[in-house]
C-alpha cells in the first residue's frame, strides 16, 4: 500500500478534494456514491452491485479489523475506487489475514484517504450521485475533470453480464433437502444461497443470459432474481424471463436489482434515485407485519409507483403508495416502504406467487432484522408444492 503520495478526487461538477493515495496508485473513474455502514467494508468492496462505482465511506475509520478469508461476497473486489477519511494504520482482529490497504493495492483498486468525507457526502446528498475521478498520477483537476466528463453514466448502463457467473454452479442444502431454487445471477452475493441452504434449499446459480428452459431444467420449485449493478431499464432479457416465470405461476422472489426487474415485468417504470440508499442502518416498514426493520441497502434505482413523487430530496406522502394496482398478472401492492424517504422497497403480487424487496435480507454486511424473508420464500414454495 502506498502512503503519503498525493491524490485528488474530482467530481463532474468540478468540486475537488485532495488527499493521499490509498491502495493502488493510478487513476479511476465511476459513479460517486456513499455508504453509511460503520462496519462491513469487506462485504461492501466485494459486492458485485458496486461495479463501476467509487464508494465513499461515511464512517471516519476504515480498515480497523483488516481483511480476512471469510467475509468476501464474491471472488474479487468490484468497486471502481475507494474513498476514506482515516484508514487504520494497523488492522487488529483475530480473523485478520492482512491489511485493507494492501488488499486494495494487490487488486489494483485506486483509492484516496485523508478526504473530508462528511463534506463530500453532504455535497452528494445536495447535488445527487455523479461521475467522479480519483487520480494519484495527475494532480491537475482540470485535466482529470475532462476525463471524468467523458466517463459513461450509470443511467443506461447494462452491467449484469459483466458480473454474472460464466457457468452454472450449485450450492447444496444444509441437512435435509426440501426445495430446489434456480437463481438468476445478476450480481449475486455468496450469502444469498447460504441463507437458502440453511432452510433446506438447494440453489442452482445460473448466468444472467439463461433462458426459461435452462432455469426450469434444474428441477426448480421456485426462481430467485439476484441483486446486481446497473440500470434496470436496460435489463430486457431478465424482464422477459420474469414474465415467463410469473406466467407459469412458479414462485418468484427478487432482491434489489431483481426487485426492480420484477417491477418492470409487472408493468411499472424505474427511475434513478438522487443519491441512492447504501448502508446497513436503513429503516423499512414491512406492511405485511406492521413492523419496522433496520435493513441493509445498496441501490441507486427504484420502482416507480403511480402518483408517487420522486423529486430529489422530497419525500412522498405514504398514502400515495397505498392500494392495489391491476397488472397483466393480477393485483400488486407495495409491501415495504423506506421510512427515510417513502421510496418503494418491496412489492407483493396478489394473484401469482411473487414478491420482492429492494434491500438485502441476506445482511452481508448488515443487521438480520429481515432474515425472515427467506422463511417467507420457503413458505411460498411449500404452498406451491402443496397446491
Amino acid at each position: 500500500m502506498t502512503r503519503h503520495k498525493p491524490a485528488i478526487l474530482v467530481l463532474e461538477d468540478g468540486r475537488t478534494f485532495r488527499g493521499e493515495a490509498y491502495g493502488a496508485v493510478g487513476e479511476t473513474f465511476g459513479e460517486a456514491v456513499f455508504t453509511t455502514g460503520m462496519t462491513g467494508y469487506q462485504e461492501t468492496l466485494t459486492d458485485p452491485s458496486y461495479h463501476r462505482q467509487v464508494v465513499v465511506q461515511t464512517a471516519p475509520h476504515i480498515g480497523n479489523t483488516g481483511v480476512n478469508d471469510e467475509d468476501d461476497e464474491s471472488d474479487r473486489i468490484w468497486v471502481a475506487g475507494y474513498v476514506v477519511r482515516d484508514p487504520a494504520r494497523v488492522g487488529s482482529n483475530w480473523r485478520s489475514r492482512g491489511e485493507l490497504g494492501d488488499r486494495l493495492a494487490a487488486e489494483g483498486i485506486v483509492g484516496i484517504s485523508g478526504v473530508d468525507t462528511r463534506a463530500l457526502t453532504r455535497h452528494l446528498r445536495e447535488r445527487g450521485a455523479m461521475r467522479v475521478g480519483v487520480s494519484s498520477v495527475d494532480d491537475d483537476p482540470a485535466a482529470v475533470l475532462e476525463r471524468v466528463r467523458q466517463a459513461p453514466s450509470m443511467v443506461g448502463a447494462d452491467l449484469s453480464e459483466q458480473v454474472t457467473t460464466p457457468r452454472a454452479y450449485t450450492v447444496a442444502a444444509q441437512g435435509e433437502h426440501r426445495f430446489t431454487v434456480a437463481a438468476l445471477d445478476l450480481g449475486i452475493k455468496r450469502n444469498v444461497p447460504r441463507r437458502l441452504a440453511e432452510r433446506g434449499v438447494t440453489t442452482h446459480v445460473l448466468p444472467a443470459t439463461s433462458t426459461i428452459d435452462e432455469l426450469l431444467a434444474t428441477g426448480a420449485d421456485a426462481v430467485f432474481f439476484s441483486p446486481g449493478p446497473g440500470d434496470p431499464a436496460t435489463a430486457d432479457h431478465a424482464v422477459g424471463l420474469a414474465r415467463e416465470v410469473m406466467g407459469r405461476k412458479v414462485p418468484l422472489f427478487g432482491i434489489c436489482f431483481g426487485s426492480q426487474i420484477l417491477g418492470r415485468a409487472l408493468g411499472f417504470g424505474t427511475y434513478k434515485l438522487g443519491y441512492g440508499h447504501r448502508g446497513i442502518n436503513q429503516p423499512v416498514m414491512d406492511r405485511v407485519t406492521g413492523k419496522v426493520e433496520v435493513t441493509s441497502h445498496n441501490h441507486g434505482f427504484a420502482v416507480e409507483w403511480p402518483r408517487h413523487s420522486r423529486q430529489l430530496g422530497r419525500a412522498s406522502d405514504p398514502a400515495d403508495l397505498g392500494g392495489i394496482v391491476d397488472t397483466d398478472f393480477g393485483g400488486v401492492e407495495v409491501s415495504h416502504v423506506c421510512l427515510n424517504d417513502n421510496v418503494v422497497e418491496g412489492l407483493r403480487a396478489r394473484d401469482v406467487p411473487a414478491f420482492t424487496v429492494q434491500y438485502h435480507p441476506e445482511a452481508a454486511a448488515g443487521p438480520h432484522d429481515a432474515d425472515h424473508l427467506f422463511d417467507r420464500f420457503a413458505e411460498l414454495i411449500g404452498d406451491g408444492k402443496a397446491a
